[in-house]
C-alpha cells in the first residue's frame, strides 16, 4: 500500500483541547511515514445524538463516514469524563452503524490506534479501556500500544507520550503491511 490514508477522531469542541491536539500529533508521524491523514475532531463530529434517520441529508455526518470508508486505518482519542469516553466521541462512534451494510462492515479489519486522555490515571485507563471495547464491537483491530496519558502530570503531554505514539503508529502500518 502506497499511502495508506489513516483517519483520527475524537478530541472535544475546545479548540486547543489536549486530544485534538495528540490527535493531530499522531497524524503528522504518520504523515511523515507516507499516510495521508483526516482529521475530524470539534465541530467535525458534533452531531446529534445517534438515530439512524438524523444521518440521511446531514452533510457533515457524510463527510465523516465517507471518510471512514476510505479509511486503512482509524486513530480514536477521547477525554476520559467520570471514567469513560465523552458523549461527543461516543455519539461520532454510534454513527460507524451506518456502515452496517456497506462492502466493508464498520471498521471491520481495520487498525485502530487510541488515545485516551484524562486529569488522573483512573480515568484515563478507563476511557482507553472503554475505547478498546467499542474498536472490538466495531470489528476493528486496536494496536497493542494504546495511550492513556495523565493531563495532571507536570510537563509537556504531547512531547512526553511522543516515543508511545511512534510505536503506535509503527504498528498501525506494520498492520497495514500484512
Amino acid at each position: 500500500m502506497s499511502a495508506p490514508h489513516i483517519v483520527a477522531l475524537g478530541g472535544t469542541l475546545r479548540a486547543e483541547s489536549v486530544t485534538g491536539r495528540l490527535l493531530a500529533t499522531a497524524l503528522d508521524i504518520a504523515a511523515a511515514k507516507g499516510a495521508r491523514t483526516t482529521l475530524l475532531t470539534g465541530d467535525a463530529i458534533a452531531f446529534p445524538h445517534y438515530e439512524p434517520g438524523n444521518a440521511e441529508g446531514n452533510a457533515t455526518i457524510g463527510r465523516y463516514l465517507e471518510a471512514l470508508r476510505s479509511a486503512d486505518a482509524v486513530i480514536v482519542g477521547s477525554p476520559g469524563y467520570h471514567g469513560t469516553l465523552s458523549g461527543l466521541v461516543k455519539t461520532a462512534l454510534d454513527y460507524v452503524e451506518q456502515l452496517r451494510a456497506d462492502e466493508r462492515v464498520y471498521l471491520d479489519g481495520l487498525p485502530v490506534g487510541l488515545i485516551a486522555t484524562a486529569a488522573g490515571w483512573q480515568a484515563a485507563v478507563s476511557t482507553l479501556q472503554a475505547l478498546r471495547t467499542i474498536t472490538h464491537s466495531l470489528r476493528g483491530w486496536p494496536t497493542p500500544m494504546g495511550l492513556a496519558i495523565n493531563t495532571a502530570e507536570s510537563g509537556d503531554a504531547i512531547a512526553r507520550c511522543q516515543p508511545q505514539m511512534a510505536i503506535m503508529i509503527d504498528q498501525i502500518f506494520d498492520f497495514l503491511r500484512r
